[in-house]
Formats: C-alpha cells, structure tokens, sequence
C-alpha cells in the first residue's frame, strides 16, 4: 500500500514536469529556487499622470479645438433661431413660419451629424493616443522587469499592495525617455 502511494506521487511529479516543462532534478530543486519577483503597474494612473498622456491630451485639444469652436458657434446660432421662432412664431405668416421651421430643422439636423461625426472622431483619436502611450509605457516596464529580474508585472488586479506597486518607477522612466 505504501509504494502505492509513493509511486502514485511520482507519477504526479513526472506528469507535473512534463506540463512544466521539467526534468525531474527542476521539479526536486523547484523547492530551492528563489521565490518570484512580482510587481505591478496601475495603467489608470499611467494614463492620466505621464508626461506622454498629457502631451497627448493637449496634441488633441489643439487638433480638434477649431472644430469645436465650429460647434459651439452653430449650437449658438441655433438656440438663436429657436429663440426667435419662439418670440416671432406667432406673429409670422404661415408661409414663412413655415420657412423657418424648415431652416431650423435642418440646421438642428447638421448640427447633430457634426456633434456625431466630431465626438466619434474624438474618441478613435483618443484611442490612438492612449494606445500610444499604453505601448510606450509596456516598453519601459519590459526594460524595468529585465533590469530587475521581474518574474511578473501586472497592470490590472483587484488589490496591489504598495509594497509591489511599481507606477511611480514607471512614471520616472517614461518621462525621462521623453525628454530624451
């Protein structure tokens, strides 16, 4: 019974090494080994506090700001002839109440295919950007987990103690590669 159970765990142990990938003195010493060096990166605030994030917040700001102003500008012109219409509606000939109705529509109607077309701009833009930045911050981590022999560095996770949180090294190291 007891050689059973023995040959029963080594069993285990070779079945182990093989979907580990290792000779059986590996799986032995796998006991030795140094335990794993673990760290993690909150991405959150990588996009909101790097310099590259808000380099590139300002990038879209100046990019899409004339367009903007456009917008505010037809909105303004807008509550103007609605307010109109509103005050001088009843005192108008049919015909031209009807007119301008059909001005008003259509400019309500560009302005909110404009609106559209602006913030989905916007947003694929935005995207662009953060991938950007998300796929220069990787770089650095992937430097910072070679140069300090990191086993495993997480960027998203439920609870990270301080202790293992990396952000700030992160944050240095992508602002001195902006620099330069």
């Amino acid at each position: 019974m007891r050689t059973g159970k023995l040959s029963k765990h080594l069993g285990l142990a070779l079945v182990l090494s093989m979907i580990l990938g290792l000779s059986g003195v590996a799986v032995a010493n796998a006991q030795d080994a140094a335990p794993a060096r673990i760290a993690a990166v909150n991405s959150d605030r990588i996009l909101r506090e790097s310099a590259a994030a808000k380099a590139a917040q300002s990038k879209l700001e100046l990019e899409f700001s004339k367009r903007d102003k456009a917008l505010q500008e037809m909105a303004q012109r807008l509550k103007t002839m609605s307010d109109g219409m509103d005050k001088n509606g009843p005192s108008m000939s049919p015909t031209d109440r009807a007119a301008r109705q059909r001005d008003l529509s259509q400019l309500d109607a560009d302005f909110q295919r404009k609106q559209r077309e602006f913030r989905e701009d916007l947003n694929q833009r935005r995207n662009e950007e953060l991938a950007a930045v998300l796929d220069r911050a990787n770089k650095v981590i992937k430097q910072i987990a070679e140069q300090q022999h990191y086993d495993l560095i997480v960027q998203e996770a439920v609870y990270v103690s301080p202790r293992i949180d990396i952000t700030d090294q992160v944050l240095k190291a992508l602002a001195a590669n902006t620099t330069n």
